[in-house]
């Protein structure tokens, strides 16, 4: 699927390095955590970071996002140890990636090529395939450099040129043609799409989501007594998949979506329009958490944010923390430890302002089937009150 034109950061043998450029404003502990998100990324993607630069500036520099001083750090790390590519936690401006590649002589990744590549690892559909190539290319276009001129042989360098157009032109149009193709593709797949979910319509449809990797496939799994693939890592789910579902005679189809992260690159979240529109039309969402996750409540952030932005922030939800189980061990060993108390317990989390605004909020484990029974029962009661509504005369 013409993975071959983008960098390709799955080699496992492939090491990186991670640098990050925060604000004055954010904390120490907050750009460590974000920066433990970009390895877990790295590590999905089949690469192995091995160092981590940090740099505080007001505003990344114009050039070369980093300092010059920083910047020859890094360079002096990547000769020494042979680094593969250096891996950066925010989008880099094309004249940036030209600048520091010239520097550093290595692969140059921004958070959003990470992202894309691991998308198009994790596609298994023809839709999804079409979806994540469309993103690749609109996140080429405008890096286009001599590097690419071989995209012309794609289509056969005779006649492709006009007086006077260079190499580089040439490749433009031979993506924005790529482009053009896929969008075609895509709207046939959106078209097909439509149909399905107008013969779904009479069953009440009910939508998991969540900031990646909370768990969302397993409980999928677990609901509705299907194999959805299911691991710890990174975006494991991107293809949208749907399943019927029966609790107590009430019957509704429960779909796993892609999960959000923080910046979220918005070519993708366009490409993935359709697979989104699983959230958009759907009568209920489960928001699923990681209670486990330090800054679980970020990550609730990050969702409704993201729900806002594709127009869905008006849906019925239901709030589901997972892994209490996960959190529990967490709990303990910083009670062994004596120290300093960070997690509270999961009786006074129960009682703060999230379970009393968003009433009821379920606290599970969906590894090892703690309170199943309890959201089997509110999502029962939820669906059969959507349905009823819908359809008074079933009651």
């Amino acid at each position: 699927m013409g993975k071959k034109q983008f960098y390709e950061t799955a080699k496992p043998q492939e090491t990186a390095v991670l640098v990050a450029v925060p604000s004055y404003r954010q904390s120490d502990e907050q750009t460590d955590e974000y920066l433990d998100e970009l390895a877990f990324l790295t590590e999905t993607a089949g690469a192995k970071a091995i160092k981590r630069f940090v740099q505080k500036l007001d505003k990344p520099d114009t050039r070369t996002f980093v300092g010059s001083g920083k910047l020859e750090e890094i360079k002096a790390f990547v000769k020494e140890h042979e680094v593969d590519m250096v891996i950066f936690d925010d989008d880099l401006s094309p004249s940036q990636v030209r600048n520091i590649e010239r520097e550093l002589q290595v692969k140059i990744v921004d958070r959003s090529l990470l992202i894309l590549d691991i998308f198009a690892l994790r596609a298994k559909t023809a839709q999804a395939h079409a979806q994540v190539e469309m993103a690749q290319y609109q996140y080429l276009l405008p890096r286009l450099t001599n590097l690419w001129t071989h995209l012309s042989k794609q289509k056969g360098g005779i006649g492709m040129k006009g007086p006077g157009e260079t190499e580089i032109e040439t490749d433009r149009r031979i993506v924005r043609d790529k482009i053009s193709l896929l969008r075609e593709r895509l709207d046939k797949f959106e078209k097909q799409n439509f149909e399905q979910r107008k013969s779904r319509a009479s069953i009440t449809r009910v939508a998991l989501v969540g900031y990646t990797n909370v768990g969302k496939s397993t409980l999928m799994n677990l609901l509705s007594k299907s194999d959805v693939f299911a691991e710890n890592k990174l975006f494991a789910t991107v293809d949208a998949t749907v399943r019927k579902v029966v609790l107590d005679n009430v019957p509704f189809l429960l779909s796993d979506t892609v999960g959000f992260i923080r910046k979220l690159p918005t070519k993708l979240i366009e490409a993935f329009k359709s697979t989104l529109d699983e959230i958009r039309e759907a009568d209920l969402l489960v928001h699923v958490v990681d209670i486990s996750h330090a800054s679980f409540e970020d990550h609730i952030a990050v969702v409704n944010n993201t729900l806002k932005d594709i127009h869905a922030a008006d849906k019925p939800v239901l709030l589901v923390f997972n892994k209490i189980d996960k959190y529990l061990e967490q709990r303990e060993q910083e009670l062994q430890e004596e120290g300093e108390i960070v997690r509270p317990s999961l009786d006074d989390l129960k009682e703060t302002y999230m379970a009393k605004v968003h009433a009821p909020a379920l606290f599970i484990s969906a590894t090892n089937k703690i309170n199943i029974d309890q959201l089997r029962e509110e999502l029962q009661r939820r669906v059969a009150e959507i349905h009823f509504q819908r359809y008074p005369h079933n009651v």
